[in-house]
């Protein structure tokens, strides 16, 4: 089984919006799919730590780079 990676570009948008369009994408992934999501808002490191933590999906990596959080979020079973 592979797993897909899907790209989530949520550049310029503030808190809540990158949480609430990943948690919308996620929804179409299967279960081991990653999601990589995009931001610039500061304020997403805590959103999606909590994100993952409420909803069992798993923040695989999240780094930042030149303003730029770049968040690894694998699915969890529905």
């Amino acid at each position: 089984m592979s797993t897909e990676t899907t790209i989530m570009d949520a550049r310029g948008l503030r808190c809540p919006l990158p949480v609430l369009k990943a948690r919308k994408a996620l929804k179409a992934l299967v279960q081991g799919d990653i999601l990589q999501v995009l931001a610039t808002d500061p304020g997403a490191v805590k959103d999606f730590e909590a994100f993952c933590r409420t909803t069992g999906h798993r923040l695989v990596d999240c780094r930042e780079a030149d303003g730029v959080y770049d968040f690894r979020i694998e699915k969890a079973t529905p």
